[in-house]
């Protein structure tokens, strides 16, 4: 299948409709044109004269396309021609040079609304019913009863009707393009000492690239040479640019500020985080949510039932109640008028084009717009604990020393220097705080799952938990502070020499500076219930819980015991989880909307709804909020296009609808939906 860009198209019926017409060319199984992304999939058999001739008859090209990439749509062109010539045919009609007036009536006429003419007779023919054929039949009623006037107004309003429908999703449109326009096209490669412009298609892993100031850079990888600050807001959303240097790795788009960079490439640009980004927001455009289906179907019989309404309303009034044949044909003809569905069906694509626009600028990826109306939903939040509330990464909380602390961080981070073991590693980083120069033990003995013991300065000491030493070491004190630590919840590592105890650590996962005050806004903007499951021991859990102001906890869990939970939490509501790990990868799936830390596992990300592409959850709650806006902006502009048709109806009851009145509200409708979905898109503060 070959994918092309379509410009130029009006409505999503009319891209339904060329869909069909595509459809049934040979090698045309399978083609599919959407409207939201305003892309074209064909096989590449088919015959693309064909195409391009079918899609012209909608004033739809293909945007790279040699031949056509300069078109531009006429009808603003044209509707303005037509308001010229109609304002001239009323100057005209008021001098009373009636045949002039109405030949340039049919002109304005022609102009704004052959098109719509010609496909609605087709249309006709082939016993479909949509927009178009409700214009032709009104325009052909308008013209049997001799309403040039009005007929003119019908074919003038519909065309700016149907332009400013077309500008209104463009608008969206453009908006992600700018954010898909991230990707790097090239790379300058340090080939054989030579440095050379490559596509970034050809870079392999292990490729050596060269970033000056300013460039971007083209795929992930690790600095292996330089230092800069590295602007990283296309794939996470942060504003503030991140300091780089030896060793630390980058993302593929993001922008070097000042200083040279050599890049190790680490992966392909294909598998890179911009790629996955861009084809993640490319994908979530082709999904269709339960309810635009369903307002798809609704139009889809709306239609017939409008037009079996305004055969009612041309004859029953004159063959019941002896009215008028012209004032009830005339009524019948605005009545399909006001049952044109253009804004109903625009209610809900541009609000979730820009919510799913506005979240991947901040760097939150919704995988599809059903995902991002259920977000807007969410009412209980369950979050892993370790990586996503924590950061993951043991500290030292507590130091108490029962001689001189100085000594003890010396003779416990010597001991510890030689091991890879994550609580090792927090205790010689808490020496090197307290710049404690420390050596390499002379000799090591390690005691699988209680510790290890080693020549410190000619002297055998012992680290490790309580299983690593005799009961009688512990005095009453040092058993008072080890169970106040484990009361706290923390994890215990004892030092000793031969004779004694000398201190203990108190270690924890290190929460995150943002958690408190994440959990906080969640319960601030109606999130009812904050959820930590954890595999950990319940005092800790609940520990982290307290700190950070989750309301539920449930500790020692497994990763098929988490999915258990998440089952419960969604009897009664609509839950999301939050998890980074490849433990967290079920709860994700089963959860309503399963929500990924970006820098989390590949098979956490690959399983969620939504991917938060930080390293953090600040990002989370403006993304619930935008995703509530969403559905708040959907539910109004359904609400909305179903009033104002509604109240143009019920002017028929007293005879008061006019042509100009029906094409007026159902005008007025698109425009009102378009602006107010574009809102999301121009609204920069949600909390």
């Amino acid at each position: 299948m070959k994918e092309y860009e379509i410009k130029g198209l009006t409505c999503a019926n009319c891209a339904r409709a060329l869909e069909e017409q595509i459809q049934s060319l040979p090698y045309g199984d399978g083609a599919t044109l959407n409207y939201n992304s305003g892309k074209l999939r064909v096989h590449e058999r088919i015959d693309l004269e064909k195409v391009r001739t079918i899609l012209a008859t909608d004033g739809a090209y293909i945007a790279d396309d040699e031949q056509t990439q300069k078109k531009r749509n006429p009808l603003l062109y044209l509707v303005g021609a037509s308001l010229f010539l109609f304002l001239m045919a009323l100057v005209l009609e008021h001098l009373d040079i009636d045949g002039a007036s109405i030949v340039i009536y049919m002109t304005a006429i022609a102009l704004s609304g052959y098109k719509t003419f010609v496909k609605g007779l087709k249309n006709i023919i082939r016993f479909r019913f949509n927009m178009d054929t409700l214009m032709t039949i009104a325009l052909i009623g308008a013209f049997g009863i001799g309403e040039w006037k009005e007929a003119a107004v019908v074919a003038i309003l519909f065309g700016i009707n149907e332009y400013l429908e077309g500008l209104g999703m463009e608008r969206a449109r453009r908006s992600l393009d700018m954010l898909l326009k991230q990707a790097p096209k090239e790379a300058l490669l340090i080939s054989n000492g030579n440095m050379r412009v490559v596509s970034i298609d050809s870079l392999q892993v292990g490729d050596v690239v060269v970033v000056r100031p300013g460039e971007k850079i083209p795929s992930d990888g690790v600095v292996i040479e330089g230092k800069s600050s590295v602007n990283e807001a296309a794939i996470t959303g942060e504003a503030m640019p991140i300091e780089k240097e030896l060793g630390m790795n980058v993302y593929g788009g993001s922008i070097n500020n000042e200083g040279v960079l050599h890049v190790q490439i680490t992966k392909q640009y294909k598998d890179s985080s911009l790629a996955k980004i861009l084809h993640l927001v490319q994908e979530a455009q082709e999904t269709k949510t339960p309810l635009e289906l369903f307002i798809h179907r609704f139009a889809k019989y709306y239609t017939p039932f409008i037009m079996i309404v305004s055969l009612f309303v041309m004859l029953v009034p004159p063959l019941w109640f002896e009215a008028s044949w012209h004032d009830s044909l005339y009524q019948g003809l605005a009545v399909l008028i006001v049952g044109c569905p253009c804004a109903l069906i625009l209610s809900s694509p541009i609000a979730l084009l820009a919510g799913m626009t506005r979240n991947a600028k901040n760097g939150v990826l919704v995988k599809g717009g059903v995902h991002l109306e259920t977000l807007g939903r969410v009412r209980t939040i369950a979050f892993d604990k370790t990586g996503t509330i924590t950061k993951g990464k043991p500290h030292v909380t507590n130091v108490i020393a029962y001689s001189d602390e100085n000594e003890l961080l010396y003779i416990a981070a010597s001991l510890e220097s030689v091991s890879s073991h994550p609580l090792a590693q927090a205790i010689v980083q808490k020496a090197k705080q307290h710049h404690i120069a420390y050596k390499q033990p002379e000799q090591v003995e390690t005691r699988t799952g209680s510790g290890m013991e080693g020549k410190v300065d000619g002297i055998w000491y012992r680290i490790g938990n309580e299983r690593m030493f005799d009961h009688q070491l512990f005095t009453e004190q040092i058993q008072q502070d080890a169970e106040k630590l484990k009361c706290e919840g923390r994890t215990i590592v004892f030092v000793a020499d031969e004779q004694r105890i000398l201190g203990l650590f108190g270690i924890a996962d290190e929460i995150r500076e943002e958690s408190k005050k994440i959990i906080q806004q969640l319960h601030r903007i109606g999130i009812r219930r904050t959820v930590m499951l954890t595999g950990d021991h319940e005092k800790t859990a609940k520990q982290v819980a307290k700190q950070v102001g989750v309301t539920h906890t449930f500790a020692k869990l497994l990763p098929e015991q988490k999915v258990e939970k998440i089952k419960e939490l969604m009897k009664t509501d609509i839950v999301a989880m939050v998890g980074d790990g490849m433990n967290d990868a079920p709860a994700l799936a089963h959860a309503h909307v399963g929500i990924a830390m970006g820098k989390g596992t590949d098979s956490a990300i690959e399983t969620a709804d939504v991917v938060l592409m930080q390293d953090h959850l600040e990002k989370l709650p403006e993304a619930i909020v935008i995703a509530r806006r969403v559905n708040r902006t959907i539910r109004l502009n359904i609400a909305i296009a179903l009033l104002l048709k509604a109240t143009a109806l019920l002017l028929t009851i007293p005879g008061w609808l006019t042509l100009w009145i029906a094409i007026l509200s159902d005008m007025g409708a698109t425009i009102f939906v378009s602006i107010l979905s574009l809102f999301i898109l121009w609204e920069k503060r949600t909390i």
